[in-house]
C-alpha cells in the first residue's frame, strides 16, 4: 500500500506549493479540501493543515476537528493551520499589531525538538499573515520565535502536534525543505520511496489490472501530458493502445510530420489523421475566442469520435489530465471561473460512451517530465513547450485564415529556433508568436508599407500558474526581428510583450 500525506486544503495560495515540496522528498501527498476529508486508513502517515486567505476568527471560517485527526495521525499546521489548531485546544489568536508580510528570522530556535533539527537560529522564514496567536495552552511549548512574532513555532508537549506561522514552502524560507523532512521523516516515519521508477512499476501494474485486455483510445498532442500518458499505456496494454493524432491544421510549422514520425519511432501504434480543411470550414467567418474554441473542440470530437468507430471494441478513453486539474475541479472555492476552454479533450459528450482512464492525474507537470525522462522518452518531446489546444487558433487575434496561419508559422518557426540557437528555449516555459488584428505602416526599401503585426511572447513559470515574462536580451531580439520582417511577407512590424501573469494572461485569447 502507498503510503502518503494528506493535504487538507483551506484555500491558501500556497497548498499546492505545499505538494510539490513533500513530493521533492519522495513523499506521495494528496491534496483535500478541508470539508472533503478523505478516509483516513493505514496509508496515511501524517496530516498537514494548510494556510488560509480567512480569519478563524470569523463566523464561518473554515474548520475541520483536528482532535479527531491527531488522535490518530501526526498534524502540522501551517501558518491558518497553526492557527486553527491552537484556537481549538483553547489558544487565543488576535489580529496582528503590524500584518505579518515577507521575510522574517528565527531569533530562537529550540534545536532539540524534532521538527526544528537541524534549523539555524537566523534562518529566514516567509510570514505571511494578518492575525497572531497570542496565547498557547499550558501543554504547548513554543518551540522558535522571530523578533516580533513570539509564537512562530510550537509543539503539543508528548503528542505529534506542531503548528509553525511561516510557510516552510515557499523558497523564501532558507529551510522549509528540512523542515518538512524533518516533519516527513522523523515525525510521521516516511519511508521517502516515491520515486518516478515506482510510480511507473505501480502504475503499469494497475492500469494492466484495470484495462485487462479491453481496447483503449487515445488523442495524441504532441505534448508531454498525453505522450507519457500514451507511453505508460502502450507499455500496460501494447497494441491495444489505439493513439489518433488529429491535424487541425492550427499546428506550428513541420509539426505533424515531425511529432507523427517521433511517435512511430517511440513503438506506438498511431493514427495520423489530416483534418485541416475541417477546422478552417467551422472556423470561417468567427472572432470571437470562446466561438473560435468550441469550434475547434467540436471538429476535433466529431473527428476523433469517427476515427474511435473504426477501431472495434474500444472501452476506454485515455487522457492525459494532470493533478492541478483534478485539484482545480474540487477546489475550496468549487470549480474555478471560466477563463478558457481548451484543457485536454475534457467533456466529451455522452454518445461516445466510454471509460476514461487518467495514468497522470497524481501528477503535477514537473513530475510528469520526470516519469517522462524515466521512460526514456525522447527529451524533443518532453522539453516542449506547452501549446494550447486551439493551438495558433487562439494565436491568431480575430478571424482565423490561411493566409494568416501561413504567416503565423513562419514567424513563428523563426522564433522558436533562434530561442533553441541561443540556448534560450529550455529556460522559458512558454513561447510563441501571435497575429494581432491591426496594420502598421512602414517602409520597405523605397516603398511604403501597410502591413501586419507580429506580437512575440515569452513567459517563465513553474507550473503556469502565475508567469513573469522573460527577459530575452535585447540583441536576440533583435535578431528575431529583423528576420522575421524580412523573411516573411505580409510583415512589416513586431512587438515583444511584457506582461507577467496575472494579471495578462499567457496566451492572448
Amino acid at each position: 500500500m502507498q503510503e502518503k500525506i494528506i493535504i487538507l486544503d483551506f484555500g491558501s495560495q500556497y497548498t499546492q506549493l505545499i505538494a510539490r515540496r513533500v513530493r521533492e522528498l519522495n513523499v506521495y501527498c494528496e491534496i483535500h479540501p478541508f470539508h472533503h476529508v478523505p478516509v483516513l486508513d493505514e496509508s496515511v502517515k501524517g496530516v498537514i493543515l494548510s494556510g488560509s486567505p480567512h480569519s478563524v476568527r470569523e463566523d464561518q471560517a473554515p474548520t475541520v476537528d483536528f482532535q479527531a485527526i491527531a488522535a490518530n495521525y501526526p498534524v502540522l499546521g501551517i501558518c491558518y493551520g497553526a492557527q486553527l489548531i491552537a484556537q481549538q485546544s483553547g489558544g487565543h489568536v488576535m489580529p496582528s499589531k503590524i500584518r505579518e508580510y515577507g521575510r522574517a528570522n528565527l531569533l530562537e530556535v529550540q534545536s532539540s525538538n524534532k521538527l526544528m533539527k537541524s534549523i539555524p537560529v537566523q534562518s529566514q522564514v516567509w510570514m505571511s499573515h494578518g492575525d497572531t496567536i497570542s496565547e498557547i495552552p499550558t501543554n504547548f511549548e513554543i518551540i522558535a520565535s522571530t523578533d516580533s512574532v513570539k509564537i512562530a513555532a510550537f509543539h503539543v508537549s508528548n503528542t505529534n502536534i506542531y503548528g509553525i506561522q511561516f510557510h516552510p514552502e515557499v523558497t523564501h524560507s532558507t529551510d522549509g525543505k528540512q523542515l518538512l523532512q524533518n516533519f516527513l521523516v522523523d515525525i510521521c516515519a516516511c519511508s521517502q520511496n516515491w520515486t518516478p521508477d515506482a510510480f511507473i512499476e505501480t502504475t503499469i501494474a494497475t492500469l494492466k489490472n484495470q484495462l485487462g485486455d479491453d481496447q483503449v483510445v487515445l488523442g495524441l498532442s504532441g505534448g508531454v501530458d498525453s505522450s507519457v500518458a500514451a507511453i505508460l499505456l502502450h507499455k500496460a496494454i501494447g497494441k491495444n493502445l489505439h493513439c489518433i493524432f488529429v491535424d487541425n491544421g492550427l499546428l506550428r510549422k513541420n509539426e505533424y510530420e515531425e511529432v507523427l514520425a517521433s511517435y512511430q519511432h517511440m513503438g506506438l501504434n498511431v493514427k495520423g489523421v489530416d483534418a485541416k480543411e475541417l477546422f478552417y470550414t467551422d472556423l470561417k467567418g468567427l472572432s470571437d475566442p470562446e466561438q473560435k474554441r468550441k469550434a475547434i473542440g467540436k471538429v476535433f470530437i466529431d473527428v476523433f469520435d469517427a476515427e474511435s468507430h473504426l477501431i472495434e471494441n474500444v472501452k476506454w478513453l485515455g487522457q492525459g489530465t494532470i493533478y492541478p486539474d483534478v485539484i482545480e475541479s474540487v477546489s475550496v472555492k468549487g470549480p474555478s471561473a471560466t477563463i478558457k476552454s481548451h484543457h485536454n479533450v475534457g467533456g466529451l459528450p455522452d454518445f461516445m460512451k466510454l471509460k476514461v482512464v487518467e495514468p497522470l492525474n497524481t501528477l503535477f507537470k514537473d513530475e510528469v517530465r520526470r516519469v517522462g525522462r524515466a521512460l526514456a522518452i525522447d527529451d524533443k518531446i518532453l522539453n516542449r513547450h506547452p501549446f494550447p489546444g486551439p493551438g495558433l487558433g487562439i494565436r491568431i487575434l480575430g478571424e482565423v485564415t490561411k493566409e494568416k496561419i501561413d504567416i503565423l508559422q513562419q514567424a513563428d518557426y523563426i522564433y522558436i529556433n533562434h530561442l533553441k540557437n541561443a540556448g534560450w528555449y529550455d529556460k522559458i516555459w512558454q513561447a510563441g508568436a501571435i497575429f494581432l488584428p491591426v496594420q502598421s505602416v512602414g517602409v520597405m526599401g523605397d516603398e511604403r508599407t501597410y502591413e501586419h503585426v507580429v506580437a512575440l511572447r515569452a513567459v517563465e513559470s513553474v507550473d503556469g500558474m502565475t508567469a513573469d515574462w522573460s527577459p530575452i536580451p535585447y540583441d536576440l531580439l533583435a535578431k528575431i526581428s529583423n528576420d522575421i520582417i524580412n523573411q516573411v511577407k505580409g510583415v512589416n512590424r513586431v512587438v515583444y510583450d511584457i506582461s507577467s501573469k496575472p494579471p495578462a494572461t499567457i496566451e492572448w485569447e
